[in-house]
């Protein structure tokens, strides 16, 4: 089955030449992407889509979200809003609400908010364990995440239990949680911060699941000052996420190395964290991807369109910058950027993850905030959510 989209007013290729095409047409053949082009001269096609002058962005990539959880956290963003400040043992409430719920309730959940993303043109998910905290239940968690999203990563090592010796628990960790979870995952994670693992804690959980063959992310720099970020530059790491927190070595660091700084700005705004300090990155010749952080504590939305907006408006990003970020920039960060099949952005042979705004021009994610502006979405060439409407 062949689809032509035609008529596009903008298309934004996000393709290693940065094309922005005008009065444009993408053919999919299956779920790749098969040519581009102008409208004129667009091959004929099975199915016909009339974008009239509407703009399309390949859709977004979402590098970092924790979907597997149950619960509810109201009572704490409420106190935080108050005035009380941010500390990682927040996670200790939605683990018991997870471990408590039943598979199908988990699975039933994690699909509920993939539909929300996909709605609003996330295209490709990462999500991770964390909220089980034993052997068991992240097995359990790594299994619904790698059925339920695109990319499953293993966060055993969120917080260490109450009651628990933290370097009895990273010996866990590294060793029996990992051999559960490792089927079902492609990447490991670890929250390197105070209140949460120590740099020797987490050089210890990373190198353990780079001996098991698994990708490395870490969270990062998030409360305060630390080494993060320079844990995972050494380490090779794909990409060292929050880094609201980043000193002239920390940046040096990144700028030296391959490592994806990958930016959160809803959990900014809702932790009222200093916001990541994303214009410098750039500057600084730094990969960024922006991503979600979806999660019932400190960011629950996974309205990738409001965090490019922010990001754009707050950040000090331009409109380009901040599209690239949020989906070529999240696809670097997942190793998915290039070759067959790769996703983040509108090229010939890449997979047909698309996303058809109701409005001209990509300007119009910052311009016109908060407002519902996805009017199509194709998830491997298959239209998924939010079908075309006639304006």
């Amino acid at each position: 089955m062949s689809t032509l989209i035609t008529r596009v007013g903008e298309l934004v290729t996000v393709d290693d030449e940065e094309r922005v095409l005008r009065d444009a047409a993408v053919v999919i053949d299956g779920d790749r992407i098969a040519w581009i082009g102008t409208a004129s001269k667009a091959p004929a096609a099975d199915e016909l889509v009339d974008a009239d002058g509407r703009a399309l962005l390949p859709g977004w990539v979402d590098a970092h979200t924790h979907l597997v959880f149950d619960g509810d956290r109201t009572a704490e963003f409420e106190a935080r809003m108050a005035g009380q400040s941010y500390a990682a043992g927040g996670i200790a409430v939605t683990r018991d609400a997870t471990r408590e719920a039943p598979d199908d309730r988990l699975a039933a959940l994690v699909a509920a908010r993939v539909r929300e993303a996909r709605a609003q043109g996330t295209t490709w998910i990462e999500t991770k364990t964390g909220y089980g905290l034993d052997v068991a239940s992240e097995e359990r968690s790594a299994r619904i995440a790698a059925a339920g999203a695109d990319d499953a990563t293993f966060l055993g090592a969120h917080l260490v239990p109450a009651g628990r010796d933290a370097d009895d628990y990273v010996r866990e960790v590294c060793g029996p949680m990992l051999a559960a979870v490792r089927p079902y995952v492609t990447w490991a994670d670890v929250f390197c911060e105070r209140g949460a693992f120590t740099p020797e804690q987490s050089r210890e959980v990373l190198t353990a699941a780079r001996s098991a063959g698994l990708g490395l992310r870490v969270h990062g720099n998030q409360l305060g000052h630390g080494e993060g970020i320079r844990l995972a530059v050494e380490l090779g790491a794909a990409s060292v996420d929050h880094c609201n927190f980043v000193s002239d070595a920390d940046l040096e660091a990144l700028a030296g190395g391959s490592t994806v700084a990958t930016v959160l700005p809803a959990c900014d705004l809702s932790t009222r964290a200093p916001l990541a300090p994303a214009r410098s990155l750039l500057d600084a010749g730094v990969e960024v991807a922006i991503a979600s952080n979806c999660n019932p504590g400190t960011s629950y939305t996974s309205s990738m369109p409001f965090c490019v907006a922010t990001a754009v408006l707050q950040m000090g990003l331009s409109v380009a910058e901040a599209v690239r970020a949020a989906t070529r920039g999240g696809a670097v960060a997942l190793g998915r950027s290039s070759g067959e099949g790769a996703v983040g952005s509108i090229a010939v042979g890449h997979r047909a993850d698309l996303h058809l705004l109701d409005a001209p021009s990509a300007t119009h994610l910052a311009y016109r905030p908060g407002m519902p502006l996805t009017a199509g979405v194709w998830k491997d060439g298959r239209r998924v959510a939010a079908p075309l409407v006639a304006r």
